[in-house]
């Protein structure tokens, strides 16, 4: 038994890489990967040009409204309130609730607006600090589909019962902490969520609300509009009068006629109240995303996972050992992660740059979401290539592993990006594009299943640990084959 066998691995690394660096194809190709990748992306960043709507006519479109801990939000809605001054509540019954949406016309050119509500219609009790949009809230409500909701600050929802006929809801504040009620009946109360809202001014304001976020149709969110029924209802520490607000509403290009305006109509002990809009995160129009710099991504791995099946294609008749497999694997592994950070270091910042250039509103990012973006993007390359190298060593055959790793890891992110297949990015090794999620999604916003619109079905983590999962497995099973070959 030769006694320096077992330090032989330390050296196999640095082999392979002479190897590697030797082949300049490799390495040129590696450079096309970077070289791909970011020029899609600055390709996208620099013809991107928001435009919206201002009122005075068309213009570059407004930052994104934050909320209380950032986070870009939407804060449309119908509001009937008081100012209620230290503690108090209100309790009132929401009756029914019905609603318009638009479909895709039927007719071009007419449109097509059927009765109904989207799930996340909300109507119900709100208090709130003020008027001004993006400050701290909290409310209770019903939902079109989702049942009994308490919501806070844009991006908490805690989840009631189901609504199964006419709800009465109660909303009380007792300094900063305000706690939501349900009851079927008025008589027998269930809590439904309790929040603190640090700094709650001595005077906010407090009433009901209605509002409902657009149809969402197959790449597109259309018109809808809810309408809310409440009665008996009552105050407790407010005693004034009834004020009407249609917050958020914009105006059409005249800057005098509201855009989709809500409203409310009194009928006896009744307020029928009108609404549209979300109180919650802007998922898909709050900006840009940082994550479209890295749109070219998937293609751009496609030279990354064709070196790492040659690689191992190039030399595999002379029989590598497990240790050397391993060693391989830790090459090219190490390379890609290097060409997947220069690739993300270059294009992430650089395309952000260019779209604020560009006077486009972006979705905020932290500087940690930024770094795990690029650190993220930089796992997945070498993921996805010492994947394409396990595949190799398994299929001994170039063209097919190719072939195998494009299908596993490419065509799953571009369907996805399509619109197609979004369910794939939970069980291939496409998962691991989530790591480039910049914009979080939130189970109380739906969100067109695409990844243009920002859709991920894995958290970010989980996405990447799926990839690194399958790159494992391809290599252990591959290393597991080669337990038998004979030492170089």
């Amino acid at each position: 038994m030769n006694p320096f066998r077992p330090y032989r691995f330390p050296r196999l690394p640095h082999e392979e890489w002479i190897r590697f660096r030797t082949a300049r194809g490799r390495v040129l190709t590696m450079a096309a990967s970077v070289l791909v990748t970011v020029s899609l992306g600055l390709l996208v960043a620099g013809g991107a040009r928001s435009v919206c709507d201002t009122g005075e006519g068309s213009g570059p479109c407004p930052a994104p409204l934050q909320g209380p801990d950032g986070t870009a939000v939407r804060d449309k809605y119908y509001f009937v309130h008081q100012p209620l001054t230290g503690n108090g509540g209100i309790t009132a019954r929401v009756s029914d609730m019905t609603g318009q949406m638009r479909q895709p016309d039927a007719v071009p050119g007419v449109r097509n607006v059927k009765e109904g509500v989207v799930p996340w219609a909300k109507a119900g009790l709100l208090v709130r600090q003020s008027l001004t949009q993006g400050t701290p809230y909290a409310a209770v409500m019903i939902t079109g589909g989702h049942g009994v909701r308490m919501q806070h600050d844009f991006t908490h929802d805690v989840a009631g019962g189901p609504v199964r006929g006419p709800m009465w809801l109660r909303l009380t504040r007792a300094g900063d902490t305000l706690t939501g009620y349900e009851s079927g009946d008025g008589k027998t109360w269930t809590e439904v969520g309790t929040v603190k809202l640090t700094g709650l001014p001595e005077t906010v304001e407090i009433g009901m609300f209605t509002t409902s976020p657009g149809a969402l149709w197959e790449m597109a969110q259309a018109f809808a509009q809810a309408t809310a029924t409440f009665d008996r209802i009552t105050l407790r520490g407010a005693n004034g009068s009834w004020r009407r607000d249609d917050v958020g509403v914009k105006m059409k290009e005249d800057g005098k006629t509201p855009h989709h305006p809500g409203g409310v109509v009194e009928s006896g002990d009744k307020l029928l109240i009108t609404g549209g809009g979300d109180i919650g995160p802007a998922t898909a129009d709050g900006g840009l995303r940082a994550d479209l710099t890295l749109i070219g991504g998937g293609v751009g791995l496609i030279p990354v996972l064709v070196v790492a099946v040659t690689f191992f294609t190039a030399d595999h008749r002379r029989g590598p050992t497990r240790t050397g497999l391993a060693a391989k694997a830790v090459v090219i592994g190490a390379v890609a992660f290097v060409t997947g950070l220069v690739t993300s270091a270059v294009v992430v910042p650089v395309g952000l740059a260019m779209l604020r250039a560009n006077q486009n509103p972006i979705q905020p990012i932290t500087l940690g979401t930024e770094l795990r973006v690029i650190v993220g993007y930089a796992v997945l390359t070498a993921a996805a290539a010492v994947l394409a190298l396990g595949l190799a060593a398994l299929v001994k055959r170039g063209v097919v592993a190719i072939g195998l790793a494009i299908a596993l890891v490419v065509v799953p992110h571009l369907l996805a990006t399509a619109g197609l297949g979004p369910w794939l990015l939970m069980i291939t090794p496409a998962a691991g594009f989530a790591i480039t999620q910049s914009v979080p999604t939130f189970a109380h916003v739906d969100v067109v299943p695409s990844l243009l619109g920002g859709y991920y079905p894995l958290p970010p983590w989980a996405g990447l640990a799926v990839t690194c999962g399958y790159a494992a497995l391809a290599l252990g099973a591959a290393i597991a084959v080669h337990r038998g070959k004979v030492p170089r």
